[in-house]
């Protein structure tokens, strides 16, 4: 057999680690925020509790409407496609100690008001224990050891995820984590991260909201400071490639960079 033995740390390693099989790709931009903070502050000002976080939910709906082979589900060798675009918002519960989150259905459909509003109503009944499938989900769990807990999420994640199928039993939605999901880092006061895409979601991309913050910018041959926002995400290459990443980035930023093009307007409600 040709070739040169493996020496030192490549050994090492070989040793360590086997072939990779993780189909996870990670993308990253800078939005400019300016237009979107306009817009926060003129939603405050009519009393809605808008949100960064709840700006970016409604730019990954707008991204999967334009690209419609994301928001779908895998069965077997077929593509199934999603009887609608809803939005999965991760959440602390347990004064912050604990992950939750909230599916939003048909987040395309909604307004950003809407949006905010919804979220902010279920996950204050989670965060108070007044969510009752939450709750039997959370017990159903809690009491499994680890070995068998495995074993069931991997049978959950079969019935509610890959077949889109409700256990009422249990407190377990059909598809609980929606189309895509969305979670925040940034009210932590942290610039930014990625977040890991578990197997058991069965999305395409889980988007991470930073922390805005001012950036010097070149606008017009100047650099100026302006508020950047970043973001990134984790995407599963399974569901995409190159061209349906461009496609819904442009769906994405062009929401971002401009929400009052896309939303109602001031004195609509």
């Amino acid at each position: 057999m040709n070739g040169t033995p493996l020496t030192g740390w490549r050994k090492i390693a070989n040793a360590l680690w086997d072939a990779p099989s993780d189909p996870q790709i990670y993308g990253a931009w800078e939005v400019d925020a300016t237009r979107m903070l306009t817009f926060i502050e003129a939603a405050r000002a009519r009393g809605g509790r808008v949100t960064p976080t709840h700006l970016v939910g409604r730019a990954v709906a707008r991204a999967l409407s334009a690209v419609p082979d994301l928001n779908v589900r895998f069965v077997g060798d077929r593509a199934i496609p999603r009887e609608g675009i809803d939005v999965f918002f991760i959440t602390a519960v347990a004064s912050g100690r604990d992950l939750s989150g909230v599916k939003i259905c048909h987040a395309d459909r909604k307004n950003v008001l809407e949006l905010s509003v919804e979220l902010s109503e279920r996950s204050g009944r989670m965060k108070a224990g007044k969510d009752p499938d939450f709750a039997r989900s959370k017990r159903a769990f809690e009491v499994l050891p680890r070995p068998v807990l495995r074993v069931a999420l991997r049978a959950m994640a079969w019935v509610t995820g890959t077949h889109a199928t409700a256990v009422p039993a249990l407190g377990l939605p059909a598809s609980p984590f929606g189309s895509a999901m969305v979670t925040s880092v940034g009210m932590l006061g942290i610039p930014m991260g990625f977040a890991p895409l578990a197997w058991m979601y069965a999305v395409p991309l889980l988007v991470l909201v930073g922390q805005i913050a001012e950036r010097p910018v070149v606008r017009g041959g100047r650099i100026e400071a302006c508020p950047i926002l970043p973001i990134t995400a984790t995407i599963d290459h399974r569901y995409a490639d190159g061209s349906h990443l461009s496609e819904a980035l442009k769906a994405f930023r062009e929401y971002l960079e401009d929400p009052e093009r896309f939303e109602p307007p001031a004195d609509a409600g």
